[in-house]
């Protein structure tokens, strides 16, 4: 019998390995929608070192995020197949060469972030980390309220970079923590296209690989939906939440109206359509479509955001 390959340390790790570790395209869209939020918010001139300091400490905090859920993951990530050749549960890599990675990746971004950013950074970084990995994580196993939880999680890496364009606060005029620039409209639009954004995304990934969930031992709302009718409802309810806060920007006079809300309606009501075919039909393919089209949602809306924006 063909013996499987000896783990890695943490200085023999392949870029590949690596790269599946911290989960590289996902992280990916860490960087863009943090770089969205710093980019909406942040004064002209734009501080490109700032820039700069923010986007690094946050990809920090997202590839040792993923380290850590693959660490939490290792037993249900061998059971299901698309899961079963990452590197630590392959054998490719050690738990403890992992958990160092993880360990050194976060503590650097959070330090960084603090030192270079501002504290509002480093701060929103440690909670996107604890909602991810200590709420989030082991909740997978235990309630379909999971995907909601995860949500969250997601969707604060583009607040992270809204309260980072914000810099370090003025010696002796401002409070160390501003808790205002959490509740700016900016940043609530922010947080809720990411936050709605994802579920569509995540019903329709659900419901496809329910199969694969279930052998992995994770409980989601599409596991025991095999006619797909309560996963096709949640996706329909929440992509149609997506289209009207396409509004909610120009009541609140952040963007050029006729910049933004015509193609961003536009482009959510293609949203809305796909998640009426999954509703009217729940099968694999009308799930297939509506997951490809939350794929090209995000990045559109985004770009519109940028193009239609009122800078100050």
């Amino acid at each position: 019998m063909e013996n499987s390959p000896a783990p890695k340390s943490a200085w023999q790790v392949t870029a590949q390995d690596l790269m599946v570790l911290t989960k590289f395209r996902l992280s990916a869209l860490v960087i863009v929608t943090t770089l969205v939020g710093f980019w909406l918010r942040a004064p002209r001139p734009l501080n490109a070192w700032l820039l700069f300091h923010t986007l690094l400490g946050s990809t920090l905090a997202a590839f040792g995020a993923a380290v850590f859920n693959q660490l939490m993951e290792i037993e249900p990530d061998s059971r299901m197949k698309r899961t079963a050749d990452r590197p630590l549960p392959s054998g490719r890599i050690s738990p403890s060469a992992a958990f160092g990675i993880g360990w050194l990746l976060s503590a650097w971004a959070l330090i960084h972030l603090s030192k270079m950013v501002n504290i509002e950074s480093a701060a929103l970084t440690a909670l996107t980390l604890a909602v991810y990995l200590f709420i989030y994580t082991p909740l997978k196993r235990q309630s379909a309220l999971n995907t909601l939880v995860g949500a969250v999680s997601g969707a604060l890496p583009p607040l992270i970079g809204w309260v980072g364009a914000a810099g370090m606060p003025d010696a002796g005029h401002a409070p160390y923590f501003r808790w205002e620039l959490l509740v700016e409209p900016g940043a609530l639009f922010l947080f809720g296209l990411l936050f709605l954004w994802q579920l569509p995304h995540f019903y329709a990934i659900n419901w496809m690989y329910r199969d694969e969930y279930r052998r992995g031992g994770f409980v989601m709302l599409a596991n025991e939906d095999e006619e797909g009718s309560k996963t096709a409802t949640h996706a329909l309810v929440t992509a149609g939440a997506t289209l009207l806060l396409m509004f909610y920007p120009a009541a609140k006079g952040l963007v050029h109206v006729w910049w933004f809300v015509p193609p961003a309606v536009l482009v959510s009501g293609w949203l809305c359509l796909l998640a009426v075919r999954f509703y009217s039909h729940p099968e694999r393919a009308s799930a297939r479509k509506l997951f490809f089209c939350t794929l090209m949602y995000l990045p559109v809306v985004l770009l519109l955001s940028v193009i239609g924006w009122r800078y100050t």
